[in-house]
């Protein structure tokens, strides 16, 4: 069952009357319940872009945005997202209790439910020694595990994160890998985008490849191998770009 629907949807960015840069163009995919979906490319794919249009940040020229049935401005659907940005900013001296309280209240969590739901978050993301830890004093690591609970607070079916393993070490990655796989095990959907294909490679169902605003392809790693006839990943990921841009713009 799929619970979010992309149709079509296209974001142009205007620079003075006459000159358009494409952030999207007639992008469409669909998301199926439970399952971790790959967004892939490199920087100024659109990656981001599509985020933010799924989410209600930016305003599409075009196209249509489905998330468990409701368009995406609609309040009562935004309550079963969770979303990480890539580069969240954070009150340096807050813990990260306190940090979590202040998003809880955003959702008017009832005070025991969310005290019960911090203790919760904290134990999963393995924070739970550090909770009287001022935020400034976390590593990228530890930054990284307090946003993932941070967008787990309202218990969402569709969690949304935007390079979560930028700037981590290999033990940080493997953490938040193990993390995802175990979201993904409490039945939530969860939309990754990245350019680390390897982490990619190791958590996702299906991924979607974009390069310069236009998706090249979407499906299952086997398939996708198979169909371009690519060694893995990587090998898959570089066929994809060099096609398109062998070809030109569209």
């Amino acid at each position: 069952m799929s619970i979010i629907e992309i149709k079509e949807l296209t974001k142009y960015y205007y620079i003075g009357r006459n000159k358009k840069i494409v952030g999207l163009e007639n992008v469409s995919f669909s998301v199926e319940e439970g399952e971790i979906y790959g967004i892939l490319g490199p920087n100024g794919s659109g990656k981001t872009t599509c985020l933010k249009l799924m989410l209600g940040i930016l305003y599409p020229t075009s196209g249509e945005i489905n998330i468990l049935g409701k368009n995406q401005f609609d309040i009562e659907m935004k309550k079963n997202v969770g979303f990480l940005p890539e580069n969240p900013y954070y009150y340096d001296y807050l813990t990260g209790p306190e940090l979590l309280k202040f998003y809880g209240k955003l959702y008017d969590i009832q005070e025991k439910i969310l005290n019960e739901r911090i203790e919760k978050l904290l134990y999963l993301v393995k924070l739970h020694e550090a909770k009287k830890l001022a935020l400034k004093h976390y590593s990228k690591g530890m930054l990284e595990r307090i946003g993932v609970a941070a967008s787990l607070i309202n218990d969402p079916k569709i969690l949304i994160l935007d390079e979560p393993t930028t700037g981590l070490d290999p033990i940080g990655c493997i953490e938040t890998r193990d993390l995802l796989l175990q979201l993904k095990n409490q039945g939530k959907t969860i939309l990754l985008s990245s350019h680390f294909l390897s982490e990619v490679e190791r958590v996702c169902d299906r991924i979607a490849i974009f390069h310069r605003g236009y998706l090249l392809a979407t499906g299952t790693l086997r398939e996708l191998i198979e169909k371009y006839n690519a060694q893995g990943l990587e090998d898959l990921f570089v066929k994809t770009i060099n096609d398109f841009d062998k070809k030109g713009d569209r």
